[in-house]
């Protein structure tokens, strides 16, 4: 309590100039931000909104339908492709509703974001609608589209 006294008793006006006495003011305006920037945050964002803001989980571009003509497209391949984000999101696709497990028929492609499904040697029972499943843990979106083979008359 003895070396406050001293410091009390040099004049303000000319003390801010010298070296010796900058620290302190210093010292008070960071413990006044601390509490102060502590307390103004938490209404900004509580911790869930925080979380939604960093993975909007999102088709950046969905599926496209797919017309092929019977004729000209039995043993062509169709590709499905979506664009992801973010890209740690698990996709999974399906056709009418059940699972397709990669295959010589059905390659799943995952390059980043960008995802696909290559349907190769397409025939007619391929047709149908394909979905896109977009996982992030607990949640979900889809993005379906058809692939549509038109036999010839």
């Amino acid at each position: 309590s003895e070396a406050k006294p001293p410091k009390e008793e040099t004049p303000k006006g000319i003390s801010p100039i010298k070296a010796k006495k900058t620290p302190s003011p210093a010292d008070a305006e960071r413990r006044k931000l601390r509490p102060g920037s502590g307390g103004e945050k938490p209404p900004e964002e509580p911790p869930f909104t925080y979380q939604l803001k960093a993975v909007p989980l999102k088709f950046v571009k969905e599926m496209k339908d797919i017309v092929l003509k019977e004729a000209e497209s039995v043993g062509s391949s169709a590709i499905f492709e979506v664009l992801i984000s973010p890209s740690t999101a698990i996709t999974s696709w399906m056709k009418d509703g059940s699972n397709i497990r990669e295959s010589p028929k059905h390659k799943f492609i995952a390059d980043g974001k960008d995802r696909k499904l290559h349907i190769i040697d397409v025939q007619l029972s391929d047709a149908g609608e394909y979905t896109c499943v977009l996982r992030l843990g607990n949640k979900e979106k889809t993005s379906t589209a058809k692939l549509i083979v038109e036999g010839t008359p």
